[in-house]
């Protein structure tokens, strides 16, 4: 199932964008075993990304040789972990959390590549910046913190089934992703999308996509603890 629903994603996305621009696949691998992940690996997955610090403790030493990425909350007190291993960290939903960041790579006489999240739809229950202070905050982190780089936004849609609320939204973020970066910031990545909308998503802009389900199947959290 893997290396076909694989096979079947890395064809789609092959195509780009709506504007051309090249997908990073991100293997959303929470809860997966570290012989699936190598598994995946093997058949072309390039980015594999934790959403939990112990997973990622866990299992990064036994993968097989790939680009990491970190997608989940981040706590501050546990940033130590994390940085300086993972290429790019998504999650970044604070100045605080930003400033954490940069203080431990600053220590380690290294440099973290984050992107800002956005809470796209307004939510309550979900973190990141509104439209708004995400600006200010890409401003703020860039000038104040030398040991990070900004390098693009993160989004989480709301579960929806209005496709074109969803669109809408994916629309404003691109917007502000492509202001930002004529603005002079070193942006690469948008990262909107996941297993239940990245069809959406990469049809309004989004050039990095997060995948779990989609790839792996769905998860039994009955055999997890």
């Amino acid at each position: 199932m893997l290396k076909t629903n694989l096979s079947e994603i890395l064809t789609e996305i092959s195509r780009g964008n709506n504007l051309g621009e090249q997908i990073t696949l991100v293997a959303a691998t929470k809860m997966q075993s570290a012989e699936t992940i190598n598994a995946a690996i093997k058949n072309g997955v390039q980015v594999v990304a934790e959403n939990k610090v112990q997973e990622f403790r866990e299992k990064t030493a036994l993968l097989l040789p790939c680009r990491q990425h970190f997608i989940g909350h981040l706590q501050t007190n546990k940033v130590k972990y994390i940085v300086g291993k993972v290429e790019l960290i998504h999650s970044v939903d604070s100045v605080r959390l930003a400033e954490a960041i940069n203080d431990f790579a600053a220590k380690k006489a290294a440099f973290q590549d984050i992107l800002i999240e956005i809470n796209a739809g307004g939510e309550e229950s979900k973190s990141g910046f509104s439209f708004d202070a995400a600006k200010d905050a890409v401003k703020e982190i860039s000038e104040r913190f030398k040991s990070v780089r900004v390098k693009g936004l993160m989004a989480m849609l709301p579960e929806s089934e209005d496709k074109e609320y969803l669109a809408t939204l994916c629309d404003k973020v691109r917007v502000l992703y492509d202001a930002l970066k004529k603005e002079g910031y070193p942006f690469t990545y948008l990262s909107v999308g996941m297993s239940g909308d990245y069809k959406i998503a990469i049809a309004h802009g989004s050039n990095t996509i997060r995948l779990g389900t989609a790839l792996f199947g769905k998860r039994n959290y009955g055999d997890k603890k």
